[in-house]
């Protein structure tokens, strides 16, 4: 079975750490955030993976390489101008037309457990199987609105309560979808189209089973900075448990913290150095950065100054300032 990932997106509300790197190139845990969605499809019998490729591909290049250290063999497409999920789906329709293929975002992090969705798929001899969850905390995704296991269409964002209640939670998607080859009956040609709006409400409208299939287990969107440090941070408190070790620090290779600086919660990546006298809670420091003695940076990303200078600043990027050799975007003011 193939799966594309997607992975062409710009990662605005990354920014600044998507500057150099697509999304889906971050580190997590030491690991690329597209290796760990690879090596998830492969757990599940995927072998060939296409990835689409735009802003900084050549980042999901080389943190994929030819697959087989995730136990897939990959193929990049290009997209020279966005084109949406619908979109990146018709740029590759040549080599998912033959069978079943499965849709998977590339800033996920899951334990979903894919095979159980596959048989909910074949058993409803659906067009389309979306992988939904239920949203307790109500967070800001779209609610997916069904009707016993199919599809009836997408509403706008859930109401927020003081106290979640699981047994009534809205649906959200997760980024997963298996598919039949007809699905490219319904996507337009050579231009942009979502999923969502643009292939599967005409589906809907001819009659076509598009199904809902509720899935149980870990799910974590990277979509914002602030997600970043608090699920990395969760990730590493649950893998220290297992093996009871913890400092609260992920270290990138070639990361030196001095004698006498204070560091806790916090993510570095490669070539950080944090020297004595300092104080660094909260953050993700990128490569290169260095922390000077007498600094100190709380609830913050912090990337190589000369990386974000001369450039423009994505309108829907958190604002950030330049301190020193850094350029610091506070995450709680």
């Amino acid at each position: 079975m193939r799966a594309m990932i997607l992975a062409a997106g710009y990662g605005t509300r990354m920014f600044p750490l998507t500057v150099d790197r697509a999304k889906p190139a971050l580190p997590f845990l030491n690991r690329p955030l597209v290796g760990y969605v690879a090596a998830y499809l492969s757990s599940f019998g995927v072998r060939e993976v296409l990835v689409n490729l735009h802003h900084q591909g050549d980042s999901v290049r080389r943190a994929l390489g030819d697959g087989s250290h995730f136990g897939v063999r990959t193929h990049f497409i290009e997209e020279p101008e966005i084109l949406g999920t619908g979109g990146a789906l018709d740029n590759a329709r040549e080599l998912l037309d033959a069978d079943t293929f499965i849709a998977i975002n590339g800033k996920i992090i899951t334990d979903i457990d894919l095979s159980l969705a596959l048989k909910t798929h074949r058993r409803a001899n659906a067009l389309a199987t979306l992988v939904l969850r239920r949203n307790p905390r109500r967070e800001r995704f779209s609610i997916v609105e069904i009707e016993g296991e199919l599809l009836k269409g997408f509403g706008g964002m859930p109401t927020p309560v003081f106290e979640p209640a699981a047994a009534n939670a809205p649906l959200m998607f997760t980024g997963i979808q298996i598919l039949e080859p007809r699905i490219f009956d319904y996507i337009p040609r050579h231009r942009f189209s979502h999923t969502t709006t643009d292939v599967y409400l005409p589906a809907l409208k001819n009659g076509e089973r598009i199904v809902a299939h509720i899935a149980e287990g870990k799910w974590y969107e990277l979509s914002t900075l602030q997600r970043y440090l608090d699920i990395s941070l969760e990730m590493l408190k649950t893998e220290a448990n297992l093996s009871g070790e913890n400092d609260g620090v992920i270290r990138g290779e070639n990361s030196i913290i001095e004698p006498e600086a204070k560091v806790e919660d916090a993510i570095l990546w490669r070539d950080v150095i944090i020297e004595t006298n300092t104080e660094v809670r909260g953050v993700v420091l990128g490569d290169g950065v260095r922390v000077r003695t007498g600094e100190r940076y709380e609830d913050a990303v912090v990337v190589r100054a000369e990386l974000v200078r001369g450039i423009e600043i994505p309108p829907k990027a958190m604002p950030g300032r330049f301190v020193g050799d850094n350029f610091v975007v506070p995450l709680r003011e």
